[in-house]
């Protein structure tokens, strides 16, 4: 017995031994890629970039969701070199690990239009202030630990505008409630912002006097605990963009039609040849525009039928008319939070001897308001649009949509990453949500499919379901990966071709960018969403 246990233990040691030895004959894993230092670069700059998660084996392969980005491992694990094209579009690129077994979850990696740093220590105290000495830079830091505190100086004339902006907990998901302030060369702290953007901080200061004035950052956890102390970790990544030239705020209108347009940027400091910026003809959708003379880029819509509007003063709503028609109904969509800005739309709907027909409010705080009204009678009606808490002035800036309610339809799937053992099929569910009584049958096609992986529609066991289309994805070898996308497609209408999107981790908007891997290995969940 003993001999069978000692046989046993030499077995197991010399196991781990050739484990040791060759590492390529332990088990593999899809890569787990939780975030990225820097978070970013700019156009036509080489950045490297250290990766936190685990990759084994190395090195890994990294997927980018758009062209404008090379990402090349270097020797080291967790390593990678970020080159940014110069001709890359400023704006948020996705990124993901892969390998054999399968894929990480996206993370955001951000390329901007100015100068760009790294943070270094020690700074906490505004006697160790890091100097900014350009007109405009970008800062890539990160808050590492508890009582961290990051402090910048620039100096600036009477009379100049500084603009920070820190892109933390909204852009890259970091886990901070970044608070930003300015203090003055006699040490007093003399503008101060917390929350500008969700969690994230942006402040304007006008110097009164010629002086060094310190930028600091600190933060409290994104999600509240007993603590009572500043907050920090490796994983608090930031990127604060500290600028005396030109930073816009909004542009107007907030959309144009897709034939494109014209649109007036509101900010600070912006120069006379950047106030006026092109958006050219395309797709309905949000569209990131930029120009080399400020520091960030800016989100316009392009959609139909649209009127942008502004709140002047709380005792003076936006009005409009609109034609309407008995018995037709008409959708009404106030948006301002879900563009950035500050209008909480209270949205009524007047008679022709302004009687109140309708009124809708958000459903919750900081969320925008629709309304869905039938005309009892042929004629004009006003449209009156005002704040809930009674705000107004430059920010109080917000889209309008008057229509009747078409048809339509979005599609989801459960998850954005997808194993097909080899030699098998994986059955995935393809939801469909009908709006405005959309009926029309709705096929889905994969785009980009890997060489190797097949999809094919799975005909229904019973009756047809007609809010879900089940597709079989198959593939014969392991080792097959890529991104795809599911497309649904309506025969003859090519207008109503809607990509699938699945929830995309912890981030707010869901992801069109799937992946496939042909492999044994399962895809873990993505990681929930922190609640607020």
């Amino acid at each position: 017995m003993k001999t069978n246990t000692t046989l046993r233990s030499v077995f197991i040691l010399c196991l781990l031994c050739l484990f040791a030895a060759n590492p390529s004959t332990a088990v593999a894993a899809p890569p787990a890629l939780t975030y990225l230092f820097p978070a970013g670069g700019p156009r036509g700059g080489t950045v490297e970039v250290t990766a936190s998660g685990t990759f084994d084996p190395w090195p890994a392969k990294v997927w980018v969701s758009r062209p404008g980005l090379t990402v090349t491992p270097a020797k080291d694990k967790g390593k990678f070199t970020v080159a940014v094209a110069a001709d890359a579009a400023p704006g948020v690129y996705w990124l993901r690990a892969h390998n054999a077994d399968g894929a990480s979850p996206l993370r955001p990696f951000v390329v901007g239009t100015l100068p760009e740093i790294v943070e270094s220590e020690p700074n906490d105290e505004t006697a160790q202030a890091k100097v900014i000495d350009a007109p405009g830079v970008v800062v890539n830091g990160r808050l590492a630990k508890a009582g961290d505190v990051d402090s910048f100086a620039v100096a600036l004339k009477q009379g100049q505008t500084l603009v920070a902006s820190v892109a933390a907990n909204d852009t890259l998901k970091s886990p901070m409630d970044g608070v930003l302030q300015v203090v003055s060369p006699g040490g007093f702290v003399v503008d101060q912002n917390n929350d500008r953007r969700g969690m994230d901080s942006q402040l304007t200061f006008t110097a009164p006097a010629a002086g060094t004035y310190v930028v600091r950052l600190f933060a409290f956890p994104a999600t509240p605990d007993s603590s009572i102390r500043l907050f920090g970790s490796d994983a608090c990544v930031y990127r604060l963009t500290i600028t005396t030239g030109g930073f816009a705020e909004f542009a107007t209108p907030l959309a144009v039609a897709p034939d494109g347009g014209i649109v007036e940027v509101t900010g600070w400091n912006v120069p006379d040849a950047a106030r006026r910026l092109t958006v050219p003809k395309g797709e309905p959708g949000p569209v990131d525009l930029f120009h080399p003379l400020l520091g960030n880029t800016i989100r316009v819509r392009r959609e139909s039928g649209t009127v942008t509007g502004k709140v002047e003063s709380a005792g003076a709503p936006f009005e409009t008319t609109v034609a309407g028609r008995k018995g037709q109904p008409l959708a009404v969509r106030a948006e301002s939070r879900a563009v950035g800005l500050d209008v909480n739309p209270v949205v009524r709907v007047l008679g022709p001897d302004g009687k109140q027909l309708a009124r809708a409010e958000p459903g919750k705080l900081h969320s925008d308001t629709a309304l869905t009204f039938t005309p009892p009678a042929d004629g004009e009606y006003r449209v009156a649009v005002s704040d809930l808490y009674g705000a107004a002035g430059r920010r109080g800036v917000f889209l309008l949509k008057v229509a009747a309610p078409e048809p339509d339809y979005d599609l989801s799937v459960p998850a954005d990453r997808i194993a097909v053992p080899p030699g098998k099929s994986v059955d995935v569910t393809v939801k469909v949500a009908r709006r405005n009584g959309f009926s029309k049958p709705v096929e889905v096609v994969a785009e980009g499919l890997p060489e190797g992986v097949t999809l094919a529609t799975k005909a229904p066991a019973g009756k047809a379901d007609p809010n879900a289309v089940v597709v079989s994805l198959s593939a014969g070898k392991a080792g097959v990966s890529g991104a795809l996308r599911l497309v649904g497609r309506v025969a003859g209408e090519p207008a109503l071709s809607r990509p699938a999107r699945a929830p995309n981790g912890e981030f707010d908007e869901p992801t069109a960018d799937l992946w496939v891997t042909v492999s044994d290995t399962p895809v873990s969940p993505p990681p929930p969403k922190k609640k607020r």
